[in-house]
Formats: structure tokens, sequence, C-alpha cells
């Protein structure tokens, strides 16, 4: 099938009450030689109708996700989802179908796109989905192949340099509304670790994990296109089977810029080759393979090296909630000898060269700019992203590392997938929250709590002096100009643009700061454990095995650093008490008491104020009494 532009399909799932969710159109078809009316799915979009039509959909008239998918055979990117969800009664409709049987019809309309335009897709698909459901009538199609039609003509890969790529993502309101836990959330996603955001609806969750990927710089435009490189479950019996032919975590380890020199570049143990000039990250699957899978469907690339991996085949993709319950103990020993294996590639990773850049010159310091657009992207030769002067984005989602903004219940599977290295994703069904022990740091969005379960990484992930100052001042400018400046539309300080680019400068700091011979005073500033810890990262190793020689006119030092002084202490204080659990008890007891105290000061005061002007009257009276006796006696 030619792909006419970035959207892929048009795809209308809805829900049958016997089968489920289901496709109920697709155009062009999903599967090549199939109508548009087919039910049938790819094998590695086997969860599409569970991500388009959302678990708890029916408790809301409207919802919108985000979502991606893996790859199919033959394609090099990840699939960015957006759909549209709706419901409406069923005595409402002009023409309904024999298999309609509930009072309400369920269904979503969903773009499949190429391009991570979420918010772009949104906005068009929004208007589409409404007029859609005036029509009141589902076998009218005409209007989602003119969608088709449309978007493929007015969408391009150049929307992704300006602003549009963030439409309907708004750091102020994160800011507003996690302060200055936002640090915390942008440190855990740089360590790699499996964080998972909870809150329902989905358009509340997908909306904040999305705005938090966009404050790193580059990282919605170049840097999910590895992203959702997964496997979907074949079946319990498969685990066992994929931890036997599972190789060690040491093949992942990255290699150099002096390695890519060579013609060909070794591969694990296998001694599995590729062409040096080619990128690492884009010519293999993210997920180890088998002998048997080494090729997709039979079919190899021109030059030999092997496209995407074969899914295996499932009969169909029921509900896996027995299969949550019952998950297999071996799955959890595996993940602790996965922690194993991670850490010796992380030893053999430190053996790496460290390739620092050294300038003779003074630092200059670069202020934050607005993005104009006309970045220079080159391929990155290990990542395979399309970075920057200063190796923006970072590799985070890559080698088995997941964004998923939304999964659906089907995939909970991959939160202990021996081949998924960790993730971020999104989950509104309560099934995940409860599973603590397959996630580092649950993220309850509802209550802006940021919940971390190994103590070692609370400290690690604690924030240094300048830090707290860093996170204050975007908090102040975010509330400062809360009111005023934004009404008119020409503010620039607190809003969306300048806290991303408040974050871009603290990274590049961080980064170049790395590079500087004699740092540890420097990156103290950053947090010592943090900055250990990630070194350790597979984001860092890729970022360090290359030359970056923009970050030598930037300013190496915390955007923060200074002195310590009273506010700083304020700013401990404020943050141990709004964070520790002992801290919040004892907020608690402080506002209780003053109350009390307040109420009591009330109660006394009315006390007193009442006997004194009781005495007051009764002396009034005797004294009035006194002095007439006194005159009647004179008389």
């Amino acid at each position: 099938m030619e792909k006419r532009g970035p959207v892929l399909h048009i795809v209308v799932v809805g829900f049958h009450h016997k089968k489920g969710c289901q496709v109920e159109f697709s155009y062009p078809p999903l599967k090549p030689g199939e109508g548009h009316d087919s039910h049938s799915l790819p094998e590695e979009w086997k969860y599409l109708p569970f991500l388009a039509l959302p678990d708890g959909a029916h408790n809301y008239q409207e919802d919108t996700v985000f979502f991606h998918l893996p790859p199919r055979c033959g394609d090099r990117t990840t699939v960015y989802g957006v759909s549209c969800y709706r419901q409406i009664e069923a005595k409402a409709l002009k023409v309904r179908q024999a298999d309609i049987t509930r009072e309400t019809v369920q269904k979503s309309v969903c773009v499949l796109s190429q391009l991570p335009l979420y918010g772009l897709l949104q906005a068009k698909l929004q208007l589409i989905t409404h007029a859609y459901f005036e029509e009141k009538d589902f076998s009218q199609i005409s209007i989602l192949k003119e969608l088709y039609d449309h978007m493929n003509s007015s969408l391009g890969s150049t929307l992704l340099e300006g602003s549009q790529v963030y439409l309907g993502l708004s750091p102020r309101d994160l800011v507003l509304h996690f302060r200055h836990k936002v640090l915390i959330l942008f440190k855990l996603i740089l360590l790699e670790k499996k964080v998972l955001f909870y809150i329902s609806p989905v358009n509340r969750l997908v909306g904040a994990l999305m705005t938090v990927l966009s404050l790193f710089p580059g990282m919605i435009e170049h840097g999910l296109t590895d992203c959702s490189l997964y496997r979907p479950r074949k079946s319990v019996s498969e685990d066992v089977g994929l931890q036997e032919n599972t190789p060690r975590l040491d093949g992942y380890v990255s290699v150099s810029a002096a390695d890519t020199s060579n013609t060909n570049l070794g591969m694990g143990k296998g001694g599995r080759k590729m062409a040096g000039d080619r990128s690492l990250e884009g010519q293999k699957a993210n997920v180890p393979l088998s002998q048997s899978e080494k090729t997709c469907n039979g079919s190899q690339s021109s030059n030999g090296t092997v496209q995407r991996l074969k899914v295996p085949s499932r009969a169909s993709p029921a509900s896996s909630e027995s299969d949550w319950e019952t998950l297999d103990p071996s799955i959890l020993e595996e993940s602790n000898l996965k922690g194993e294996r991670e850490n010796t590639a992380s030893e053999q990773a430190e053996n790496l060269p460290s390739e620092g850049m050294s300038s003779e010159s003074l630092p200059i310091t670069v202020q934050p700019q607005a993005n104009t657009g006309h970045t220079v992207l080159v391929p990155g030769l290990i990542s395979g992203l399309e970075e920057d002067q200063y190796g923006m984005p970072l590799a985070i989602f890559t080698k088995g590392y997941l964004c998923l903004p939304y999964m659906a219940l089907q995939q909970h599977h991959l939160l202990s997938d021996v081949t998924v290295r960790g993730f971020v994703a999104g989950a509104t069904n309560i099934l995940f929250r409860q599973q603590k022990h397959l996630s580092d740091a649950i993220v309850e969005i509802e209550d802006a709590h940021v919940q971390i379960h190994d103590p070692e990484l609370r400290k690690i992930l604690n924030p240094t002096t300048a830090d707290l100052r860093f996170a204050d001042y975007l908090v102040k400018h975010v509330t400062e100009n809360r009111d005023d400046v934004f009404l008119d539309g020409t503010g620039w300080e607190g809003g969306d643009e300048w806290i991303r680019a408040q974050f871009s400068a603290y990274l590049h700091a961080l980064l170049a700061a790395v590079l500087q011979p004699d740092n540890e005073k420097t990156l103290s500033d950053f947090g010592t454990p943090f900055v250990v810890a990630w070194k350790n990262t597979h984001n860092y190793r890729v970022w360090n095995s290359n030359k970056h020689p923009a970050l030598a006119e930037v300013n190496s030092s915390h955007p923060f650093h200074g002195q310590y002084s009273v506010s700083d202490v304020k700013l401990r204080l404020s943050h141990s008490v709004q964070n520790s659990e002992r801290g919040k008890k004892i907020g608690n007891v402080m506002v209780s008491t003053s109350r009390n105290v307040v109420q009591t000061g009330k109660a006394v005061g009315q006390s007193v104020g009442g006997a004194f002007t009781s005495a007051k009257s009764a002396m009034s009276s005797w004294f009035s009494t006194f002095t007439q006796s006194t005159q009647s006696l004179g008389d």
C-alpha cells in the first residue's frame, strides 16, 4: 500500500455487547486485501481496540487518548495514535443496527500517524468525531475518508520544527499543580526508572505524562521513535521460553564513537554484524531475537540485516484480568536477575572512554531562548535519533525503555517483561497502581503525589539547595504571572515556552558540568548521588560516546549556584514539611493547633469580655443605686 502522507489509517473502534472492543472500520484497511469493515488486526497492533476505547470509558461522555503502537514489519518507527471517544443514546440513532442491544453506543474515532502531533491531531479529530456522531448514522463513513485525505495533505514533518508540536501540552499547568516536584519527575526519567502515572479520565493522564516529556529538549519531536518496541503477549507459557532465549543484558552496553569507525560492529556474543555507517538503534529491534525469529515473516532488507521481529500469533486478545491476579512468581524472580544483569552491564560500561570537552576560553552563559524552529539536526551515530548540536534528545526511550502514555489492562505483562528495561507509562485502572513492586515510582496526578518506593532512590532524588532554588524560581514566576500577564497572550516569563527553556538550560548546564575536569564541587549542586546514578544509564553512555563542541559555550555551573543563605533554610524546611510523612504530620498538627488556639482565643475573649461587661454594668447599677441612696439621705 502506498503511503500518501504521515497519517497511516483512520480507524473506528466500537464496543460490542458480546465481542467487546473491536475495530469496526479502517481506511485504508489495516490489513491489505481486506475490506474497510474487517475486524481483523495485524498481530503487532492486537491491543489497538483496548487503547482506542479505554477502560472505564463508559463513565464519561467523551474522552481523548494518546497511545503508542509498535512498528509493523518493515517499518522503522513508533506509530502515534490519537483517539476521540464519545457515547450516544441508542434511541437517538436514525439508523439502528441489529447488534445494538444496549441503551448507549460507545465508539472511538482514531488516527494512526507517523508524526507525534498529539494536540494538533486531537483538535482536528474532535471536530470530525463530533460531526460523525451528529450524523446519528454510523454507516456514513465518507467524512472519515475525507479526514484521511485532508490530514495527509495538510500535515507534514515541518510541523515538528515549530510550536504546534506542543499544542495542548502546558508545562505552566504542570508546575502549578506539581510545583517543585516537577524537577523530581524530570530526574526520575533521566535515571530511566519505571515510572507509572495514574489518574482518570485518560485525557488528564496522557496530558500530564506527555507534558513532562515535553520538558526534555527535542524529546517529543525526535526522541520517541523507538519508544514502543515490545512483544505482544502470546500466552503465559511464552514467558518461560522467552526467559530461556533472552541473552544477557551485557549485549546491550553502548559502543563508543571510536568503535564505530570500524567497518563492522560486533553485536553481543553471537557475533551478529552490521554496517558501521548505519545507526545501532535503528538496525536492530530493542528486544532480543531468538534464532528462529531473525526474519520478519521471512523477509530481510536489501543489506541482509533484520528489519523487525516476527510477532507470535494469538487467537484473540481476550481480557487478562485473571492473568493479572495470577502473575507467575517466576516473573518477579527474573526481574531480580534482570537487576543483577543491569549492574553487570553498568560495570562494563564504566570501561567505555569518557570523552569530555575542554575549552581554554571562559564559558559563555547562554540565556534560554524561545524555539525558533531553525535547529540543525543530524542522525545520531549511536542513538539513531535526530540530534541537535548538544546531543539532544537524549536516547532515553531506546533499547527497551518504553513510553506508553496509556496502557490497557491487556498490556500489564509489559511491566514485568524481562526484555523491558523500564517505562514511563500511564494507567487508569487501579490494578496497575496496586502492583507497586512492578514500578519504581507511582505518580498520582490527582493529589500531585510522587510515591518512590526505594529509600535509596529517594535519597538520590532528594533536591539540592540549588535545585530547590531552581524549582522555587519556576513556581514563583508561574504563580506571580497567573492572573494578569496572560490575559492578552503576550507573556513570556512564566509561560509554557519559558518553562521549557528553563529545563533546557538546566539540562545543558548538567551536561556541560559533566565534561569539565575536577568538577566534583560543580556536580554537587545537581546532587552527587544523582549524577553517579545517571552516569550508569544507557542515555548517558550513548550521549558521552560522541563529542558535542557546542557545550563548550554553555556555562558549566548550576543555573542557581550560589552561597547558602537564610532563604535557603526556609526553602529546605518548606520542602521537608511538604514531602516527608513526618513533616506532613507535623504540618497538620501545626495547622490544627493554630486553629484550636484561634478558636480558644475567641472563646476566651468572649468569656472575658462578657464577664467584664457584666461587671461593668453591675458596677454602674450599684453606683447609680448608691448615688440615689446618698441623695435621699441628704434630703
